[in-house]
């Protein structure tokens, strides 16, 4: 199947929310090279990128949609904006749901836009996500 224009509006739930813990902010910030002392400690806030963790969680749900027919191989993750109402804390627990927002095609290529938005699981906003996917169903 091909994407088209009555896929816009999905949405994909992230299975279950996520338990942000001091450690993983700590790693993240390690893996990514970044010593900021704000990412360590008993009031760590996780680095702006960490959002993407969480919301590939929702990505994977979205990916995985048999209807859309999509293959990982055939995927370009192409670009990603963050927009916060507050920085993501250690003690968080943040649900995460993915909407496509935008589908066109350009030749064999479909581009896929999504947001992302996470918020706790009492509602609170905490972030929304804009992301580009890029699909090519070219033969091989």
């Amino acid at each position: 199947m091909t994407i088209d224009a009555t896929m816009v509006g999905r949405e994909y739930a992230a299975a279950g929310s996520y338990q942000v813990g001091r450690e993983k902010i700590r790693e993240f910030a390690d893996a990514i090279g970044d010593g900021n002392p704000a990412y360590r400690g008993d009031d760590a806030i996780a680095p702006p990128t960490f959002a993407f963790v969480i919301g590939s969680r929702a990505l994977e749900q979205l990916l995985t949609d048999a209807e859309l027919g999509l293959r990982l191989d055939r995927i370009v993750h192409g670009a990603q904006k963050f927009v916060y109402t507050r920085p993501i804390k250690a003690g968080d627990d943040i649900a995460a749901t993915a909407t496509i927002t935008t589908v066109r095609k350009a030749g064999p290529v479909e581009v896929i836009m999504y947001e992302t938005t996470l918020t706790t699981v009492d509602g609170e906003p905490i972030a929304t996500a804009t992301s580009t996917l890029s699909h090519n169903r070219a033969d091989a």
